[in-house]
C-alpha cells in the first residue's frame, strides 16, 4: 500500500491551523468605532429573525388540527414538513391520528397532519417534488400503504406524476421485499408517455434487492434494463458494487468491478474506490484493502477525505494503530484538515480500545480545531466512560450537552441510560426517560431492553420496587390502550368526573404483565425476580428475596 512514499513518521497529532487576517490594513479611529456597532446590529436582527422563524415553525404542527388556519406564513409551512421529513417522522407528516372505543362506535381523538395543513393554504400548488420526498420518507419507515394512499391522493389532485415520483414509488415497494408491485409500476412507466424509467429507476431496483439479499432479482432486472434500451453505466455499476460489498459478497462484487473496468463507457470514480476499500476494510480484510488501494491509484484515481476515514476506521477497530496513525500523518502533510467525521472515528476508536487518555486529548484538539461536537461524539465519549467506570466523566459530558445547542437522538440516551444503569443508579434513568421526550426523541427496543436487564439485575425490593415499576409504567405510556384510558378519563366523555388519574397498576399485576410481554417478546423469563446478582455500591441495601416482595404485595391498591 503506497502510504509508505512519503517518509511516514512516528504518530503525532494533527496540528492546529491557524487563521490569519485578509488584509494588514489598520483601520482608521472611526472604522473602529463603527464596525462592532454595526456587527452588533446584524447579529441582533440576524438573531430575531432566526428565533420567529423557529417559534413559527413550532406552532404549524399546534395548528395543524384546526380548519381556520389557511393563509399560514408559507416558510414555516415548508420548514416543518421539511423537518418532519429530514427526520423520517411521518404521523406528523401525513398520518391523520384517529383513535376509537370500538364498543360505542365514538370517536375520541383527530389529529390532522402537516401536509393537510399545507394544502388548504391559499397560495399552495401541487408539485411533485413535494410528493417526491414524501413516498421516498414514507419508503424508510416501511410505510407502503401510505404510499399508495398518497400516489392515489396526488392523482386525484390532477397533478401528472413524473419519472421521479414513480422512481420513488418504485423504491418504496422494492426497499420493502414488494418486487411484484415495484415491477407493476415500471410495466405502467413504460406505457406512460414522458415517464420511461431510466437508469436511476433500475439503480433503486438493484440497490434494494442487494440490501435485501434478493439476487435472484438482480439478473432480471438487468435483462428488462436491456429490453427497455437502458444502459448500464457508472450509477449503476457503483450500485451494484456497493451492494455487494456491503453484504459481503465480495465476489460478486470484484466481478462487477472487472465488468466496470473492461466496459467501454463506464470507468471507476471515487465512489467505486471508496465502496472497494471500506468493504474489506469493514471486514478486516486489510491485505484485501490495501490492495485495491494500490490499484485506484495507479488507475490515475486520488483518494478524498472518505477515502483517509475509512482507512483509520479499518486500521483502528483491527487493532494497527501504527498504520492508523501514519494515515493520520499523511494527511497532515498533504494538508487534509480532519472532519467531524475523523475526529470521531478516532474518538470511538480509542473510547472502544479504553485508551481514555488518548480518547479526551483528540477531544481536546477537536475543539481547538473548531469544529463543534454532535451527537456522535458525545455517544462515543459516554460509553467508554461507561465501559471504563468513570461515572464522573458521563456527568460532565451531560453538562457539555445542557450547555451547547447539539441535536440529541434516541442513541445517545441509549448510552446515557446504560451508563448509568451500569452504576445502578434506577432514578436517574427515570429522569432521562422523561427528558427523551422533550428532545423529541422515542424510545426504542435497546431502551427497552437496557431497563429490562437492569430491573433484572436490581430485583424488586422494598427500597427499589416504586422506581424498578415506575419505569415499567413509563415504558406502557407508549401502548395504545393508554393513550386512550387517559383521554377518556382526563375528558369524562363516559361519565364520572373530569381530569381523574389513568388506574394505577398493583405491583403483582405489573409482574405479571412484565413476565407476560417477557414471555411473548424475549427467549427467557427469570425464575425469580430478586436475585441478588451485583450490588452497584455500598450505600444500596441489600436486594430482598421474593417472599418479601410478596409481603409488600399485600397491601396493594386494586385497579379501578
Amino acid at each position: 500500500m503506497e502510504l509508505c512514499y512519503l517518509n511516514p513518521v512516528h504518530h503525532r497529532s494533527p496540528a492546529c491551523l491557524t487563521v490569519k487576517s485578509y488584509s494588514n490594513k489598520i483601520p482608521d479611529s472611526d472604522d473602529r468605532n463603527r464596525q462592532p456597532q454595526a456587527l452588533q446590529k446584524f447579529s441582533k436582527k440576524e438573531l430575531s429573525r432566526i428565533l420567529r422563524t423557529d417559534s413559527a415553525i413550532k406552532a404549524v404542527e399546534k395548528k395543524a388540527s384546526s380548519s381556520k388556519y389557511n393563509n399560514l406564513w408559507p416558510k414555516a409551512v415548508l420548514e416543518a414538513l421539511n423537518d418532519a421529513i429530514k427526520q423520517n417522522r411521518w404521523e406528523s407528516a401525513l398520518k391523520c391520528k384517529r383513535f376509537f372505543l370500538l364498543e360505542v362506535n365514538l370517536l375520541v381523538h383527530y389529529q390532522e397532519n402537516i401536509f393537510d395543513l399545507l394544502r388548504r393554504q391559499q397560495w399552495y400548488e401541487p408539485r411533485c417534488q413535494t410528493y417526491t420526498k414524501l413516498l421516498v420518507m414514507l419508503g424508510k419507515c416501511k410505510q407502503t400503504n401510505q404510499a399508495s394512499l398518497l400516489f392515489e391522493t396526488m392523482l386525484s389532485t390532477g397533478l401528472n406524476p413524473t419519472v421521479d415520483v414513480y422512481t420513488a414509488l418504485v423504491g418504496v415497494y422494492s426497499l420493502n421485499g414488494l418486487f411484484d408491485k415495484a415491477f407493476d409500476i415500471v410495466d405502467n412507466m413504460k406505457s406512460t408517455q414522458d415517464c420511461k424509467p431510466d437508469v436511476f429507476t433500475y439503480s433503486i431496483l438493484i440497490r434494494n434487492s442487494v440490501k435485501l439479499r434478493r439476487f435472484d432479482m438482480i439478473g432480471l432486472i438487468l435483462e428488462d434494463m436491456l429490453r427497455s434500451g437502458v444502459e448500464l453505466n457508472s450509477v449503476t455499476y457503483n450500485t451494484l458494487i456497493d451492494g455487494y460489498g456491503k453484504t459481503k459478497c465480495f465476489e460478486l462484487m470484484e466481478n462487477s468491478l472487472l465488468d466496470m473496468i473492461q466496459s467501454e463507457n463506464c470507468v471507476p470514480d471515487i465512489f467505486t474506490f471508496n465502496s472497494v476499500i471500506g468493504a474489506y476494510g469493514g471486514c478486516g480484510k486489510m491485505n484485501e484493502m490495501e490492495k485495491w488501494f494500490d490499484e485506484f491509484q495507479l488507475m490515475g484515481l486520488k483518494p478524498d477525505i472518505v477515502t483517509y476515514n475509512v482507512l483509520i476506521r479499518s486500521y483502528g477497530n483491527s487493532g494497527l494503530f501504527d498504520k492508523m496513525g501514519r494515515v493520520v500523518d499523511f494527511m497532515e502533510k498533504r494538508f487534509l484538515s480532519p472532519t467531524i467525521v475523523t475526529y470521531n472515528i478516532l474518538i470511538e476508536i480509542f473510547g472502544k480500545s479504553g485508551n481514555i487518555e488518548m480518547m479526551d486529548e483528540i477531544f481536546l484538539k477537536m475543539k481547538h480545531q473548531g469544529l463543534k461536537p454532535n451527537q456522535i461524539t458525545y455517544s462515543s465519549l459516554v460509553s467508554a466512560y461507561s465501559n471504563a467506570r468513570l461515572l464522573g466523566k458521563v456527568d460532565s459530558v451531560l453538562r457539555q450537552v445542557e450547555n451547547s445547542d447539539v441535536l440529541l437522538d434516541t442513541t445517545f440516551f441509549n448510552c446515557v441510560i446504560n451508563a448509568y444503569g451500569k452504576f445502578g443508579d434506577v432514578e436517574k434513568m427515570m429522569e432521562l426517560l422523561e427528558a427523551m421526550e422533550g428532545f423529541g426523541c422515542k424510545p426504542d427496543k435497546i431502551t427497552f431492553a437496557t431497563i429490562i436487564q437492569v430491573c433484572n439485575e436490581l430485583g424488586v425490593d422494598e427500597e427499589k420496587h416504586e422506581l424498578v415499576l415506575g419505569i415499567i409504567d413509563f415504558m406502557r405510556q407508549y401502548t395504545w390502550d393508554k393513550h386512550l384510558e387517559t383521554w377518556v378519563k382526563a375528558s369524562g366523555i363516559l361519565g364520572g368526573p373530569k381530569n381523574a388519574s389513568p388506574t394505577v397498576i398493583s405491583p403483582k399485576q405489573y409482574k405479571r404483565r412484565f413476565r407476560k410481554a417477557m414471555t411473548t417478546y424475549f427467549l427467557m423469563v427469570p425464575d425469580q425476580w430478586s436475585p441478588p446478582t451485583i450490588v452497584p455500591s455500598k450505600s444500596q441495601t441489600d436486594l430482598s428475596e421474593e417472599k418479601n416482595v410478596q409481603s409488600t404485595v399485600s397491601a396493594e391498591v386494586n385497579p379501578s
